[in-house]
């Protein structure tokens, strides 16, 4: 019988759709357990003490925090497709670019989208180097790997999803075809990918939850 695997998250959140992704692509089956972060349960704090964030995987009862480190780990248990390049240096470049990601392009995009006035210009013009960057990354290429969809791929999730819709929420024009040709038509391969097609958060309701948002929670990681 295989061990219950379970996922503490946030619907809306792209850190949670993350996991999502990697566990859909290995057909692992798994319970979602929808946290309210304005009162964190008792079990979130218990299995994330030091960060008290979303995700939170707990597989044999031993928990795994943090998205990237969880799809690591959900590509070295389970067989299936694999996420990471088999190659080590392909592995460590995999690495590289979704560090990339998440401490340059998340932070520097969010911030453009929320903030205001000279916070928000700076933000922006930061924003559109790192989106230069990744243009530039890609290649030609359909995916950051290559044809297949990976590891850089379903961490650059934000960008290829998340970002339109606060785009949208806000009224801000940032990622354009105009500007960023490769990235836009990487953006259509990601959402067309069935296995990410097919488990997207609703757009609808994804825009609602944000235009609702006058004062966002603070940084993307939520």
């Amino acid at each position: 019988m295989a061990e219950p695997v379970k996922l503490f998250g946030v619907w809306a959140s792209p850190f949670s759709w993350r996991v999502e992704t990697a566990l859909k692509l290995k057909g692992v089956k798994y319970e979602f357990i929808e946290e309210d972060l304005t009162n964190k349960s008792d079990l979130l704090v218990k299995y994330n003490p030091v960060h008290k964030k979303i995700p939170v995987l707990l597989h044999k009862g031993k928990p795994i925090c943090e998205s990237l480190v969880i799809l690591e780990y959900i590509d070295e248990t389970w067989k299936g497709i694999s996420i990471l390049p088999e190659d080590p240096y392909e592995r460590a470049i995999a690495r590289f670019w979704a560090k990339f990601i998440d401490e340059k392009c998340n932070h520097a995009l969010w911030t453009a989208c929320w903030s205001k006035d000279n916070e928000q210009e700076k933000a922006i013009e930061e924003a559109c180097e790192f989106l230069k960057t990744l243009e530039t990354q890609l290649k030609g290429n359909k995916f950051f790997g290559g044809e297949t969809i990976g590891f850089v791929d379903i961490v650059a999730n934000f960008i290829g999803f998340w970002l339109g819709i606060i785009q949208e929420a806000v009224g801000l024009e940032l990622l354009t075809v105009e500007k960023f040709p490769n990235l836009c038509k990487w953006i259509d391969n990601y959402v067309n990918c069935p296995v990410i097609k097919a488990n997207l958060p609703p757009r609808d309701e994804l825009l609602a939850y944000f235009k609702a948002r006058q004062q966002p929670p603070t940084g993307p990681k939520y």
